[in-house]
Parts: C-alpha cells; sequence; structure tokens
C-alpha cells in the first residue's frame, strides 16, 4: 500500500524532495538509509542455497512480466495498492532476506523505467520511498516466517495447518508494518485525510497477499504453478481499473466530490424519500466570494487548491449521510437529509465560519504563499417549505445565494 501523494492544501507534494516538510523529508531518509542497510547486512549474513536462487529468479522473471502485461492499466490506476505486494510477499514467504529486498527492488526498478518515469505525479524521490517501505514491510514479514518456522521445528510441529497460521502472522505483520509507515508519512506531511485507508484498498491489499502466499507455496514445487498466479493478478489488476472508472463516473476529478450528475441523482432519491415518509431535508448552495481574486493574485494552480481544501472541509464537517458536490467552478451544493429547519440552518451557519477560519499554503509561481480571509456566500432551501421539487428546491438555494452576495457576501440565506 502507498503513501496517496495527491497534492493538498496542507503542503506540496511537488517533484522536489526538499520542498517537503523538514520532518518528512527526515522521515523518507531514514526509511532509506534502514532499508538500504539492512539489505547490506541480510546479503552478508544470508547464504542463499541454489533451490533459493531458482525461486529467486522464476518470481523476478514472473514479476517483470506481470508488470509488462499490466503496463497500460498500471499508467492510469490511482488506487494506492500495488501488485508488487504479490511478489513481495511470495518472496518473504520462501527467500532469505537479501533474496527478498533484490526481488522487491528490482520490481520497483522496473516499474519506474517502464511506467512512471514520464509520469509526472511519479517522482524519483517517491518511488525510492515506496520501495524502502516495501522492503522493510516485506523484512518484517519474513522475520515472522522464520521465527514462525523455527518454532514449529522446535515443537515437531510438521501439520499444513501451522504453516498456514505462520503464514497468515506474516501476511498480517506485513500488513500492519506497511500501513503504520504509510500513516506516519501522512501525519508529517499534515495529511490526516491521507491516514485513512479505505475497506475495500484493506480487502485488495490483503487478496495481494494472499496471491502472494500462494505463488511463495508454489514456487517450492514448480514454476509451472507459479505462473498460474499471474492470471488471477492481471484480472484483480484489471478489476482494480474498472472500479476507478466506476468511481470516475460519479466523483468530480478535481475534488473528490460528488460530480452534478451524481449529486443530482442521490438529491431525487432523498426527495422520494422523504415525501414516502414525511419528513424534510435541506440544500445547500455555497458560492465562495471573490474567488477569481484568487485566481488572479496566485493563479490558477491555487485557485485549484483552494477548491481542493473546501471540498476536504465539507467533508469533514458533513454528517456521514449527508452529501456534498461540486456544480462546476467555485460552486458546491450539500444535501442534509432528515433534519429540521433550524438543524439545517445551522449546519450552514458553521460551514460558513469554517470556511472563513481557512488558512491555506498554496504553490505559486514565486514560492508558497498564504491564502486566507476565505468567505462564501450560502443559501438554504428546506423541503416542503422552500418547494415540492428538486428545480423548486434548487432555485430558492440559488436565489439565496445571489440575495447574500447582494447584502454583503459572507452570509446565510434561508427560505
Amino acid at each position: 500500500m502507498r503513501f496517496r501523494w495527491r497534492r493538498a492544501g496542507g503542503g506540496d507534494s511537488g517533484p522536489t524532495l526538499w520542498r517537503q516538510p523538514p520532518a518528512l523529508v527526515g522521515y523518507f531518509l531514514a526509511t532509506e538509509v534502514i532499508a538500504a542497510a539492512s539489505t547490506v547486512v541480510f546479503a552478508l549474513l544470508d547464504q542463499p542455497s541454489g533451490a533459493e536462487w531458482r525461486q529467486f529468479l522464476v518470481l523476478c522473471g514472473l514479476a517483470l512480466f506481470q508488470a509488462e502485461a499490466s503496463r497500460t492499466i498500471e499508467r492510469v490506476r490511482r488506487i494506492h495498492v500495488n501488485m508488487i505486494s504479490v511478489w513481495g510477499f511470495a518472496g518473504a514467504v520462501v527467500l532469505p532476506w537479501s533474496l527478498v529486498g533484490v526481488l522487491i527492488v528490482v520490481a520497483e526498478v522496473h516499474l519506474w523505467v517502464r511506467v512512471w518515469r514520464g509520469m509526472g505525479n511519479r517522482p524519483a524521490y517517491r518511488v525510492v520511498f515506496s520501495t524502502a517501505m516495501f522492503m522493510l514491510s516485506a523484512f518484517a514479514g519474513t522475520g515472522v516466517m522464520r521465527v514462525g518456522n523455527g518454532v514449529l521445528s522446535f515443537y515437531g510441529w510438521s501439520g499444513e495447518g501451522g504453516k498456514a497460521v505462520v503464514i497468515a502472522l506474516a501476511a498480517l505483520t506485513f500488513l500492519v508494518v506497511n500501513s503504520a509507515m504509510v500513516f506516519v508519512a501522512a501525519s508529517l506531511h499534515r495529511r490526516p485525510e491521507a491516514r485513512l485507508v479505505s475497506r475495500a484498498e484493506y480487502a485488495l491489499e490483503a487478496a495481494t497477499l494472499c496471491l502472494g502466499a500462494l505463488a511463495g507455496l508454489a514456487a517450492t514445487q514448480s514454476a509451472f504453478y507459479v505462473a498460474l498466479v499471474v492470471p488471477p493478478v492481471l484480472v484483480l489488476h484489471r478489476e482494480v481499473l474498472v472500479k476507478q472508472f466506476q468511481d470516475l463516473a460519479v466523483i468530480d476529478h478535481k475534488t473528490g466530490l460528488l460530480n452534478v450528475a451524481a449529486w443530482y441523482d442521490r438529491a431525487r432519491r432523498q426527495l422520494a424519500r422523504a415525501v414516502r415518509d414525511g419528513t424534510s431535508f435541506g440544500v445547500l448552495m455555497i458560492d465562495l466570494d471573490h474567488f477569481k481574486h484568487v485566481n488572479d493574485t496566485f493563479g490558477h494552480l491555487a485557485g485549484d487548491e483552494v477548491l481542493k481544501a473546501i471540498a476536504r472541509l465539507l467533508e469533514n464537517e458533513i454528517r456521514k449521510h449527508d452529501a456534498a458536490g461540486r456544480f462546476g467552478g467555485e460552486e458546491f451544493a450539500v444535501l442534509v437529509p432528515d433534519s429540521t429547519p433550524p438543524e439545517i440552518l445551522a449546519i450552514a451557519e458553521r460551514l460558513r465560519t469554517r470556511i472563513t477560519e481557512l488558512t491555506l499554503p498554496v504553490p505559486t509561481d514565486t514560492g508558497p504563499h498564504t491564502v486566507a480571509n476565505l468567505s462564501a456566500s450560502i443559501g438554504v432551501a428546506v423541503y416542503p417549505l422552500s418547494g415540492a421539487t428538486l428545480e423548486q428546491l434548487l432555485l430558492v438555494a440559488d436565489r439565496g445565494v445571489y440575495t447574500a452576495k447582494a447584502n454583503g457576501r459572507d452570509q446565510v440565506v434561508g427560505p
């Protein structure tokens, strides 16, 4: 699992390592030094057998083949789970520490040369850190395998059940170490939202580790058996891309909020429920004040960072069953189900206040600058007070926005 590298308002994730927060730079370098030093020490201590070298070559060859077969998918993949986990964990199951590290390095370097090098969102320092992170996770898994197999041997437990338990513990260790390192990177990068990994991503990572375990066990039998793991890996990789396209169909690519069509669909379903159950709900239209001034003063990249920051603010402030969407430009909409008019107005006022409190470092062509003193005009409509159709509700909320701007901006106008 990789750290979410998408640029955020809390810091610049540009192509230069030294533009990152100092603590994050130190963490990157420390991780890389530990991974490199560990590999050197293991290389001096390990004495791989001929069978282990053959297993290494088989896993390495299949890792490169799978990467070549999925190059097109890898170029557009946005989910932060890497199929290298399959081969890295397979190595952790059957190979000594030194060969595990080399296997991961070879696989990552191949992806860098063949896929990532020409992509602006994959600078070299990020790839180096991710490689070091994978290596340390795999080393931890290998350590659990060594200790677990030693315990089984000491007590004379030769059953397959004991081996399966050891492999499961090694996979769990790999996942925990990897997740912990991602969490630390996100914290140092001042990206609290990147600390959270979805259940779907954890499930996908677990699936890759299971395939890795099967590949490792197959490698102890025959190279032909290991090759049978490749088709499921390719299919899984393709399914990741399908899920990504499904998400893009309903998500605004710039902010990560619902796009217009998806928000309208959610609002129509909410209206149908409200009509059926006799409940009320609210619609908030939020328009940033003087947003053109941000673009004109700091540039459009800075404006994009402001929009992303507003989107994160909305996601953090609204409830789980509310829905925020971007209508285009600097205009956002929030659906507030199952709420009374006073509750809806209170939510709108809280959002307005949080926007005024926002202070945001942004990149410009002259270096980092800070955007502050933002404000928003918010129009509120409430079903059934403001209308019986979604179009009527949106008209009332939109009219509220224009009234707020005419009255001096930075205010909430209710029905």
